[in-house]
């Protein structure tokens, strides 16, 4: 996984845009790929402010769409 250049991630199915925003360690934005929208996503960071690792990374998405409605495809 490479600072500040975005990388694809599949999780259960799912792909995932990720990124880390300069000079953010610790910091990651997803954008879900193949979701109903797609600029759909969610942000994700750890404290203290140091790289996750790619279990921990899945372990985030797991989370998110655990919270996502089947019906609709979002957060509800």
């Amino acid at each position: 996984m490479s600072t500040n250049q975005p990388w694809r991630m599949s999780v259960d199915g799912e792909v995932f845009e990720v990124s880390q925003p300069e000079g953010e360690p610790g910091v990651y934005d997803f954008v879900w790929l193949t979701g109903p929208d797609p600029r759909y996503g969610f942000g994700f960071s750890t404290h203290p402010a140091v790289r996750s690792s790619r279990e921990q990374l899945e372990e985030a998405v797991r989370e998110f769409l655990s919270q996502v409605d089947p019906g609709t495809g979002y957060i509800e």
